[in-house]
């Protein structure tokens, strides 16, 4: 074959193979709206919208922004704290964009981005129940796609809310929160709190027993002896930079208001602490994941039996796992996640 020959098949197999990859990436583009924002009214802002709340003491603006496209399967994610901040979830960036899952960040009123009345008559489980509800109508959320997902208080949030309102529900997902204050109390106190070396915990009590919740040694010994054991199991240098964020940017007149200063349960006058649902689980009928992780502050087995009270529940453990499992645990709780959205989505789900 000739110089000039094998030069011209050369030149049409690279332009053959250049027309073939461009004719794949715009099939790829046509089979996927995921990330076209061009028909919402949400474009020009990112996906974020400010939804105004009536309260019984005015209106105010929440904070959400939508991440992704997909009318059939929407998450919205409800932070913990109470007082915390969407930013504690930033990691579901990395795995639910991959799967096309719609998810919504959202910031509760008093919490970071949202308004801030700084009222406490408005922190109650029942006002806050009513806030979801305004989102998810605000949203366009319905029952053939509205997956609920709620993280520590965000648990008791989403609970709550099923309870009222689960006929608005596709999915449930509780994660890592007892449906037991008391109970949580006592897990803490009886079981976390022997673990920590004896003159840690005696220097914590003690210290809990002046209500010198306010001394930096209090914080100091949380953060170095129990909240790298069960709230993130990585030492603190190396927490995830929106975590850091999220604590920077918490709330705590609310946190103290319904949690309490205490970390090893609900104590004091907090609004929470006589919190528990478990004899109202039976009455849920969503399809519902509990997730849980084996070094938690909320207690597996408890997490576990709740899976069973519940009419179709499932339990996700995360071996390696925390109170942030989704840091800790990552590979369990997203693989776990991602599995029950898409099998609620396609009737699968047993």
């Amino acid at each position: 074959m000739k110089t000039k020959d094998i030069l011209f098949v050369i030149i049409v197999l690279i332009f053959t193979s250049c027309t073939n990859k461009q004719n794949s990436l715009t099939e790829n583009n046509k089979t996927s709206s995921y990330f076209d924002y061009s028909t919402s009214d949400d474009q020009l802002t990112g996906g974020i919208k400010m939804i105004p709340i009536t309260t019984p003491k005015g209106t105010f603006n929440v904070w959400t922004k939508r991440v992704g496209n997909n009318p059939k399967m929407r998450v919205l994610l409800l932070h913990g704290g109470p007082g915390g901040t969407h930013e504690a979830f930033e990691a579901f960036d990395g795995y639910l964009p991959n799967e096309e899952i719609e998810y919504i960040y959202y910031d509760q009123l008093d919490s970071y981005y949202s308004d801030k009345p700084n009222d406490s008559t408005l922190w109650t489980t029942e006002r806050f129940v009513e806030e979801v509800e305004q989102v998810r109508k605000a949203l366009n959320l319905t029952k053939d796609n509205f997956y609920l997902l709620g993280h520590s208080w965000g648990g008791i949030l989403a609970m709550e809310y099923a309870l009222k309102y689960q006929d608005n529900l596709k999915g449930l997902i509780i994660s890592n929160m007892m449906m037991s204050a008391p109970e949580y109390g006592k897990y803490a106190t009886e079981v976390l709190g022997p673990k920590l070396k004896p003159e840690i915990l005696k220097e914590i009590k003690d210290l809990e027993a002046k209500n010198d919740f306010n001394n930096p040694r209090y914080s100091e010994l949380l953060m170095n002896h129990y909240y790298t054991e069960h709230i993130l199991r990585m030492p603190l240098e190396k927490w995830p930079e929106p975590i850091n964020r999220m604590f920077r940017h918490l709330n705590p007149s609310i946190y103290v208001y319904m949690q309490g200063h205490s970390e090893f349960g609900m104590t004091g006058n907090a609004t929470l602490k006589n919190w528990d649902v478990t004899g109202q689980l039976k009455n849920i009928k969503t399809p519902t994941l509990v997730i849980a992780g084996t070094h938690d502050t909320m207690d597996p087995k408890h997490m576990e039996w709740v899976s069973k009270e519940l009419q179709n529940g499932q339990l996700l453990l995360c071996p390696n796992g925390s109170h942030c499992a989704f840091y800790d645990d990552p590979k369990t709780y997203f693989t776990g996640l991602i599995k029950f959205i898409k099998e609620v989505n396609d009737g699968s789900f047993k």
